[in-house]
């Protein structure tokens, strides 16, 4: 039984048309996820699904008394939900037919008036909508999508646009109408929030449209596709992965089909010439009958949709240099905000100490690594890619980067645009070419026409992504730091950055909530939580199982530091103080690998067990940065003696020569470690 339906539904804007004669019904209980590039209509639907809308032509029809939810990727809150006096307050208002009931259950019992049949059959419908447990319900979906009890009590007008937003979700689902509809709901959810949000729409018995770019999600949730495409609405039975599939096997059939009849056609026309040129016209007109068939019935090949191209060589010419082995490297890292620049404190007023985010006791990325960088909203994810792109300073701590190693930086957070500023002006602007070649660059990335010469405050978020994509292939990058790439882009644009990431050859660092490229993309992964972050070695997927089996950030942590004290690389262990830099800090890793005291009588050295080419791979690339690091501070310490204020600072000498002395330790040990290493080479 449909609870909606579109009958030759056509909406139009000026003399563009959106919406062509589309029908499509959504009976109860249906997950459909509705598909399509951007600008193909989907929100224009949603928006007509849920009345805001009227149809040009045509009609939508919808079952009496049906309740419907929208989510719009800008959500408009109603004078309810923002005078709310909190979070949770402001949530709750989403079961007000609840609260109504429960009044009007109050007004029975103080009445008197409980034997009614008519008490016992509201009190039926309340428990079965689930008004005895709605608080329960706020609060684990309040917990679900991400927000902590001490935003709880918070006041809507105090949350940033992106919280409102969840918050407005999290009242769609306390309201549980018979049909939810929602707009990109993905935008400003984290995994855990992304996977409870999955698991809630999977055991919901209402009706749902979801229109989204998460493939993943859409696997996850819907059951049935809705595509939007050159103006019409064509269904799938399936998840996204089905619909995938079968659209590329219609798309091959229908591109085949069409070619045939091509040939049919050409054949024909032929075949028309030839019996006319040779006066029989009997034969003449049978094929010219044919060939009327043929065009009448036409078959055009699918388009192809414009797609980006991304360059593998920088517009300024030429490819990137090759890094050293270790593109970056880190120790003992305390990342955040100073005063001024972006410290505040937990109620919002700027800070006059630095806001600590996360402390890092060790990280690093060699040469060609693909590395996905994860962890909650707000754990610290973007302050960790901005303090390795320079955007930030390190509040303490070592961050070094490897040999010629040329970042490019993608900031998840856009400066606002000049205005006045066109799309080909922000390109020419950057680098100094001519106009043909900036356009012809700009089109790889969907800019063509008319589009280079818009606005670039007018541009929409797909778009403004697109741009500044096209921006950071301008210079050649070997180290590219990518903070949501994904955000707004349309799947075939999401497809596009993830084959270009798979074929670069640059070490890729990619913050992203976009589980299939985390899963497709990137082999190892960073994770930020607790006021931390440290590596895991494997892929989306494994991390979520190792998650689901307890394991945390400290876990990881503790067992890297077991793992550097054990192995014979111990000479690269992340020092547990937080000012890596500092002479004890120094010394204390030069005691960690120093070798056992020497007898006056050498003795024939034990035959040490050989090592796996893995092991061996991965400590021999620590051992190299670590030794290549000591010797960088000691030519600097070097450099400091000979430096002549140096040498007239009493205080200051003893304090370079001493880290010196400790220096030449710690290389000694490392070069010791080296040795031993190679001993036990595979």
């Amino acid at each position: 039984m449909s609870i909606l339906r579109f009958a030759a539904v056509t909406r139009e804007i000026g003399a563009f048309v959106i919406l062509d004669a589309i029908d499509g019904a959504v009976a109860v209980g249906d997950r459909i996820g509705l598909v399509g590039p951007n600008g193909a209509g989907k929100t224009t639907m949603l928006r007509l699904a849920a009345g805001l809308d009227e149809p040009d032509r045509g009609s939508i029809v919808r079952k009496r008394n049906l309740a419907i939810g929208l989510l719009a990727q800008e959500a408009h809150f109603d004078a309810a939900f923002m005078a709310a006096p909190d979070l949770r307050t402001a949530v709750r208002t989403g079961a007000a037919h609840l609260d109504a009931m429960a009044v009007e259950l109050a007004a029975y019992e103080r009445d008197g008036r409980v034997a009614q049949s008519s008490y016992a059959d509201l009190q039926h419908r309340f428990e079965v909508l689930g008004g005895y447990t709605l608080d329960q319900r706020v609060e684990a979906t309040l917990s679900g999508l991400g927000f902590t009890r001490d935003e709880w009590v918070r006041p809507p007008t105090g949350l940033s646009g992106g919280e409102q937003t969840r918050a407005a979700l999290a009242r769609l689902v306390i309201a549980d109408p018979d049909l939810l509809l929602l707009d990109e709901p993905t935008n400003h959810l984290d995994l855990d929030a992304l996977e409870w949000l999955e698991e809630h729409l999977r055991r919901r018995s209402g009706s749902l449209v979801v229109a989204s770019h998460d493939r993943a999600f859409l696997d996850a949730t819907v059951t049935r596709v809705w595509e939007l495409r050159d103006r019409r609405l064509t269904a799938f039975r399936g998840d996204y992965s089905a619909y995938h599939r079968q659209r590329e096997e219609r798309d091959a059939r229908a591109a085949k089909d069409a070619g045939t009849q091509a040939e049919q056609i050409a054949r024909e026309q032929e075949l028309v010439q030839r019996y006319r040129s040779h006066r029989k016209f009997s034969k003449m007109h049978e094929h010219e009958a044919r060939l009327e068939r043929l065009q009448a019935d036409r078959r055009e090949a699918p388009r192809q949709s414009r797609r980006l191209a991304l360059p593998h060589s920088a517009l300024a010419g030429g490819g990137p240099a090759r890094s050293g082995e270790i593109a970056v490297r880190i120790e003992d890292l305390v990342i955040g905000y100073l005063p001024g620049r972006g410290a505040v404190r937990p109620d919002g007023e700027p800070a006059t100490e630095p806001q600590v985010v996360a402390r890092v006791p060790f990280l690093a990325a060699q040469r060609g690594d693909r590395i996905g960088i994860v962890g909650p909203n707000g754990a610290g994810k973007t302050t960790l890619l901005r303090t390795i792109a320079g955007d930030l300073p390190p509040l303490d701590g070592a961050l070094t980067f490897g040999h010629a190693a040329q970042i490019g930086y993608l900031a998840q957070l856009r400066g606002a645009a000049i205005p006045g500023t066109t799309v080909l002006d922000a390109l020419l602007d950057t680098i100094p070419v001519t106009a043909g070649e900036a356009r012809a660059y700009l089109a790889r990335f969907l800019f063509r026409g008319d589009d280079a010469f818009k606005e670039v405050r007018a541009l929409s978020g797909g778009e403004r992504s697109r741009l500044e994509l096209a921006l950071l292939g301008i210079q050649p990058s070997n180290l590219l730091l990518l903070d949501e790439p994904t955000n707004h882009l349309d799947i075939p644009a999401r497809e596009a950055i993830e084959a270009f990431m798979r074929d670069s050859a640059a070490t890729l660092l990619v913050v992203s909530h976009d589980r299939r490229l985390l899963e497709t993309v990137c082999d190892r992964l960073w994770v930020v939580g607790d006021g931390a972050a440290t590596a895991f070695d494997g892929g989306y997927k494994a991390w979520r199982q190792a998650v689901a089996g307890g394991w945390t950030v400290a876990d990881g942590i503790a067992e890297q530091r077991k793992r550097f004290r054990t192995g014979p690389a111990a000479s690269v262990a992340p020092s547990s103080s937080a000012g890596a830099g500092s002479r004890s800090a120094r010394a204390g890793a030069a005691t960690a690998v120093a070798p056992p005291a020497r007898a006056t009588s050498p003795r024939p050295r034990k035959r040490m067990e050989k090592l796996s080419k893995d092991a061996y791979r991965r400590q021999k690339v620590a051992l190299d940065a670590e030794l290549t690091r000591l010797g960088l501070r000691k030519s600097h310490l070097e450099l400091a003696i000979g430096d002549p204020g140096v040498a007239a600072n009493f205080v200051e000498m003893r304090r370079v020569t001493s880290e010196l002395a400790d220096v030449d330790s710690a290389l000694a040990a490392a070069e010791d470690a080296w040795l031993q290493l190679e001993e036990r080479a595979p």
